[in-house]
């Protein structure tokens, strides 16, 4: 078994994986194990009400997790996979601990985070604790995180700039952070 599967065999499990994206790495659970995303808030000591982004595997998916307008449609064959995050209004298969109304989506330009994701939607919250330095390197989250986690897969040094997060559900960009994509890049 190698390591990819090893991660998926861990998160159908419940367990907690901290995997790389193409950003940084992130701190991964099976969005559909309601105990561990609750693990995630828990030990990064975050706030429920910011609500955690999930990982899926290619753009095509995004319509079976979102309702998908014409501006994300573009935007989404622009950048991604890539370091854009979109939040759309969700669809019923997402559960309500993971997001109430709407969903952030990413989908990584990294082969081990889409292959991880191909099973199950997973997580994406960065690796480390709230308000702490996010991990562009496996020793940042491991001395965060330590044993809470059952699995970190080293991909070596990463980007180190967190995805640039923009709201599309009302059918145009609202920037809700800039990271790796500048706001002038966005237009479609």
């Amino acid at each position: 078994m190698n390591e990819i599967e090893k991660a998926i065999e861990l998160m159908a499990k419940g367990k907690l994986v901290v995997y790389p994206t193409d950003t940084l790495y992130a701190l991964g659970a099976n969005i559909f194990i309601e105990e561990a995303v609750m693990r995630i808030y828990e030990i990064k000591r975050r706030p429920l009400e910011l609500q955690l982004p999930i990982c899926i595997s290619s753009v095509k998916e995004i319509e079976k997790y979102a309702y998908v307008n014409e501006l994300a449609s573009k935007m989404a064959k622009k950048f991604l996979p890539g370091k854009l995050t979109i939040i759309l209004y969700k669809k019923d298969i997402i559960p309500d601990y993971i997001s109430k109304e709407k969903i952030a989506i990413r989908v990584p330009a990294n082969e081990i985070a889409m292959q991880i994701s191909k099973y199950f939607p997973v997580t994406v919250t960065s690796a480390n604790l709230h308000g702490m330095v996010a991990p562009y390197e496996i020793k940042i989250a491991k001395k965060q995180l330590g044993k809470s986690v059952a699995m970190y897969i080293d991909a070596g040094k990463l980007h180190g700039v967190p995805s640039t997060i923009v709201d599309l559900s009302e059918g145009e960009i609202k920037v809700i952070r800039e990271g790796a994509i500048k706001k002038e890049e966005l237009n479609v």
